[in-house]
This record gives C-alpha cells, sequence and structure tokens, in this order.
C-alpha cells in the first residue's frame, strides 16, 4: 500500500488491486473495520480514517425487529403505542451496515446494551446517542399495549423512566355476581440511581413491564371487588380501589404508593376513568338505580327547598313582629320624654323668678367676694413690690458705699505707701548728700561737748531731768549719788 501524496508507476508485473480514500467521519459517526489476518473487528469513530493493506469494512447484522426499530423515524415518546408495523412503515431507507449503528435514546429513558464476548451488559440513560461495538446489540423489549393488555403489543429499545401513566380495562365481580368493566389508570415511574449500576439492571429485569404491572394491579382489584357486594362497591368505588392497590396503614389511612422490587418500580397514583356493567340486566338495573337516586336527589333537594322557603318565611315574619314591638318602645319612650319635659317646663316657669332673684343676689355676692379677694391680691402684690425694691435699693446702697469705703481705704493706702516713699527717698537723698562722716560727727558733737562742759565744770557725770518725776540716784548707775557721797550721810529724796 502506497500513501500519497504521490505519483506511482507501477511496473509491468505490478496489479493494482484497489484504491482507498480517507473515510471523513464525524464525533457521532463510525465505522467497522476487520483485520484480515487477525479477523478482529473493532470500530472507529469520531475520526477521519483510511483502511490499511490488511483491514477491510466489516457489515454488522441486526436482527430484523431491531433493524426495523432502529431506521425507524417514529418518535418513542409520541408513537409509543404503536405496532411493529409502524415501525416497518415508517423505515423509509436501509442502512449501511459498514456504519457504526447508532440509537438516539430520548430525555428520561434507559437502552441496554448486551456484550456478546464479554457476556456483560450496559445500561444508557437519555438523552444520549448510543453506538455499538462490533460485539453488542440492544435489548429489545416487547411490552403488552391495548385495553384491555395484550402481550407482545409494543416493541421498543428503551423504557421511559416516567412520570408515565398507564391505561388499563378489567372485568370485576362482586360478592353477588354483579360483573363489571374498569377502565383505570396508572401513574407510575422509576425509582433508581442513575450512578447506581445495580439499579441500572433492575430496570431491564422485566422483560414485560406494562404486562406485569397491569395483571398485578388486576388481581389486587378483583381480589378485593370479590369480597364486596355491588351496592357497597357503587357508593366507595374510588376508596375500594386505592385501598386494594396502596394498601391501608395505621388509623385507616390509604397508603401513597406501590412499589415492585423486581424493577424498583413505583406506582404512585391509580384512577377510575369508567365504570360500565358487563350483563345487560347489571346495566339496566344500574341504570334504574342511578334514576332512582336522581329522583330521591330531587325530591330531597325540593323537599329542602320548601322547608327552607318556610323556614325563610317564619324569620322574616319573627323579624316583623319583633320591629312592631321595638316600634312600639321607641314610640312609648319618646312620649314618656314628652311628658317629663313639660313637667319640668312647668316646674321652670313656677320658680323661675325666685330662682332669677336668688341667683342673681349669689352672683352679686360671688362677684362681691371675688372682688375683695381679688383687692387682697393685689395689695399683697404691691406690698411684695415695695418690699423687694425696697430690699433692692438697701442691698445697691449698701453694695455703693462698701465699695466707696473700699476704694477710699485703698486710696489712703497707696497715699501712705507714696509718702512714705516720698520720706524715704528724701531721708535717703539727704544722708547721700551730707555723707556719713558729717552725720557721724553730728550724731558725736552733743555728747562730746557735754563731755568738754563737764570736764570744764569739773564733773564727772551728770544727770538731767524736768523735775516731774522723782528718781532714785542709790539704785542708778550702780548708786551715781551714793558712791559719791559719804558713807554716813543718806539722801532720801533729791531733785535735781
Amino acid at each position: 500500500m502506497i500513501r500519497g501524496p504521490v505519483e506511482y508507476v507501477p511496473p509491468v508485473f505490478v496489479e493494482v488491486v484497489t484504491t482507498r480514500r480517507v473515510i471523513s467521519l464525524d464525533v457521532s459517526e463510525g465505522i467497522y473495520v476487520r483485520n484480515v489476518k487477525t479477523g478482529k473487528v473493532r470500530a472507529i469513530t469520531g475520526k477521519s480514517y483510511m483502511l490499511n493493506q490488511d483491514e477491510q469494512l466489516w457489515q454488522k447484522e441486526l436482527r430484523p425487529l431491531v433493524e426495523a426499530l432502529v431506521n425507524s423515524t417514529l418518535d418513542p415518546l409520541t408513537h409509543r403505542n404503536s405496532r411493529l408495523q409502524d415501525h416497518k412503515d415508517a423505515s423509509r431507507t436501509s442502512r449501511d451496515k459498514t456504519r457504526v449503528v447508532t440509537f438516539r435514546a430520548p430525555h428520561n429513558s434507559a437502552v441496554q446494551v448486551f456484550d456478546f464476548r464479554t457476556k456483560k451488559s450496559r445500561v444508557v440513560f437519555g438523552p444520549e446517542l448510543v453506538m455499538l461495538n462490533p460485539d453488542e446489540d440492544f435489548t429489545q423489549l416487547s411490552m403488552s399495549g391495548g385495553r384491555p393488555k395484550e402481550p407482545n403489543h409494543l416493541k421498543s429499545l428503551c423504557i421511559l423512566l416516567g412520570q408515565d401513566y398507564c391505561t388499563d380495562k378489567i372485568v370485576v365481580e362482586t360478592s353477588d355476581h354483579a360483573r363489571l368493566s374498569l377502565l383505570l389508570a396508572y401513574n407510575w415511574h422509576f425509582d433508581v440511581d442513575k450512578n447506581n449500576p445495580e439499579h441500572a439492571a433492575c430496570i431491564f429485569s422485566v422483560p414485560d413491564l406494562t404486562g406485569d404491572m397491569c395483571n398485578a394491579m388486576a388481581s389486587r382489584v378483583r381480589g378485593a371487588v370479590a369480597q364486596i357486594t355491588f351496592d357497597y362497591f357503587h357508593k366507595n368505588l374510588a376508596r375500594i380501589i386505592r385501598s386494594s392497590v396502596f394498601g391501608v396503614g395505621e388509623g385507616g389511612k390509604i397508603g401513597k404508593e406501590f412499589r415492585f422490587p423486581q424493577n424498583r418500580l413505583v406506582i404512585t397514583d391509580i384512577d377510575m376513568k369508567s365504570v360500565e356493567p358487563v350483563d345487560q340486566r347489571t346495566r339496566d338495573a344500574l341504570m334504574k338505580s342511578v334514576q332512582m337516586a336522581i329522583e330521591i336527589t330531587t325530591n330531597s333537594q325540593e323537599a329542602g327547598a320548601k322547608h327552607e322557603a318556610q323556614r325563610l318565611d317564619q324569620e322574616a315574619r319573627g323579624r316583623l313582629e319583633r320591629q312592631q314591638l321595638l316600634d312600639e318602645a321607641v314610640s312609648e319612650e319618646a312620649r314618656r320624654g314628652l311628658v317629663q319635659l313639660q313637667a319640668l317646663s312647668a316646674t321652670v316657669e313656677s320658680c323661675d323668678q325666685a330662682q332669677s332673684e336668688a341667683q342673681s343676689r349669689a352672683e352679686a355676692a360671688r362677684i362681691e367676694a371675688e372682688a375683695a379677694v381679688e383687692q387682697a391680691r393685689l395689695k399683697a402684690q404691691a406690698m411684695t413690690i415695695d418690699s423687694v425694691c425696697e430690699l433692692e435699693t438697701l442691698t445697691k446702697s449698701r453694695t455703693a458705699e462698701l465699695k466707696f469705703t473700699a476704694e477710699k481705704d485703698r486710696l489712703e493706702i497707696d497715699k501712705a505707701r507714696d509718702t512714705a516713699d516720698l520720706e524715704s527717698a528724701k531721708f535717703k537723698a539727704m544722708v547721700q548728700t551730707i555723707g556719713t562722716h558729717t552725720l557721724t560727727s553730728i550724731a558725736n558733737a552733743g555728747p562730746q561737748m557735754q563731755i568738754k562742759m563737764l570736764q570744764g565744770l569739773g564733773l564727772e557725770s551728770t544727770l538731767i531731768t524736768d523735775g516731774a518725776s522723782p528718781i532714785n540716784l542709790f539704785n542708778t548707775a550702780s548708786g551715781l549719788v551714793g558712791g559719791l557721797l559719804p558713807p554716813k550721810r543718806q539722801f532720801h529724796d533729791l531733785d535735781i
């Protein structure tokens, strides 16, 4: 195999077997390739690929039913009740068997793929594009459909996980042998964790999902209805069917769901769309019972209406009589008020003059008393004002006098201080002018003159006094006279 781009001229002994080109593939496309030497088949997806010299395209065969379902253009959600023939008619073009088989799993659905080589299966949850490997194949589902349910009615490759509904028609028989045809609708969904492989495998453990579910529900309903009479069933239809499916818990409360542990299917609600008797006689009896019930209801409503009308009439009459009594009571009350007013008017008219005079005298006395009280209050207020003014005047005069005395004393103190300062300055200036030597001489001039005079008189001491005060010369200056006189002579009193 020579790969281009290149120019190749084959020799005469070379034969060109085939020319191969690159096969362009999208991410959602693929081809099956088989190695002719090893026999191994593999799938190439999501890239462009060119076969080599040992490879060739391989055709994958599918079962006819799976082929029709894969090539069908019908939507599994909107055409879920279609038969296989509808899928075959919807298949317009044949599939290229060398291309990888793809199937678009709808939203909230599951598709199971089985690998024959590893003997294992995988579950793909939608929305997803399922691409088959060479050794894989889809798990085909054959489910019941129609009303009542028929097996192998619906062929599909995917299971819807719900919420979804399913309808079924069943025939039940009561204890009094009344056969009824019930059209029931079930709401269901799968309670699975998409990340748990065990939950995913449980979905496809029951091949006929709708058939097994409807048969189980029908058996429970038939068993519950067979124990009761037609009359009781007709009156308590909804409760009997719901209790037979969901069971009754504590306190007579009906359950909310019914679970199938095999495939984790959950029935959440059941609704009865219609009830029809199978036997014509039963149908006629039911029609007659319904008519009688309607007639009884009509008569009851008519009697109730008449009773209500009579009751309303009696209430209206009672309200009218009560209103009349109330009006008479109001009239008597008004008449009593009128009589009281007339009596009061006469009393006022007879006592008007005396009351006016008494009121006038009382008013005059009150005015005089008020005037006296006001006069006394004004006098007291005037005396208070005079006292306050006098006190303020006295206080201000005393304050002014104190200020004047204080200012006068301050001025005298300042004057004495200034005079003392002047005298001191004058004396200091005189002392500085005369000089210390002159002052010393002046101070010593008197004593020196006295000394010289006493020396001239021949006296050693002298004492000069004014003669008014007696002097004890014996004790003065250590007995000045006593020391000079002879001891025998004593003088009791000496005035010099």
